[in-house]
């Protein structure tokens, strides 16, 4: 019994280790990943150089680098949208410098609950 619980433990190891590969840069990250697909209750934030709202922009990217193979600087949220659900869903328009200098757009989709401290990357894709 204790040996198939190890083996089972171990199994679960490598196929989490598979799955958590890194992305390559300028790919988006979270095509596996949850999408909100609700439309009602989403609404625009209004004052997006709030600085809770470019922190969680920074936040984001910090995130990002931390599964790709290259490194992203972020600049600054230039749009975005909220949904109050048990914390809060955002969707935010990210502007960033990629290491060779070209400036891109990705959209970050992410959970933040500020009571429990959660945040969590859903996705970050590239706006083309």
């Amino acid at each position: 019994m204790r040996t198939t619980s190890i083996l089972l433990v171990v199994v679960l190891m490598v196929m989490y280790a598979i799955n958590a590969s890194a992305t390559r840069c300028g790919d988006s990250m979270g095509l596996q990943l949850w999408h909100t697909t609700i439309e009602n209750g989403w609404e625009p934030i209004v004052n997006i150089n709030d600085e809770h709202i470019q922190e969680l922009g920074s936040w984001a990217v910090l995130e990002f680098n931390k599964h790709v193979n290259c490194t992203v600087k972020f600049n600054k949220v230039l749009s975005g949208r909220q949904q109050l659900v048990s914390g809060m869903n955002y969707e935010l328009i990210i502007d960033v410098t990629h290491f060779g200098g070209e400036d891109g757009n990705y959209k970050a989709e992410l959970y933040e609950q500020e009571l429990t401290k959660k945040r969590q990357l859903l996705s970050f894709t590239k706006v083309k």
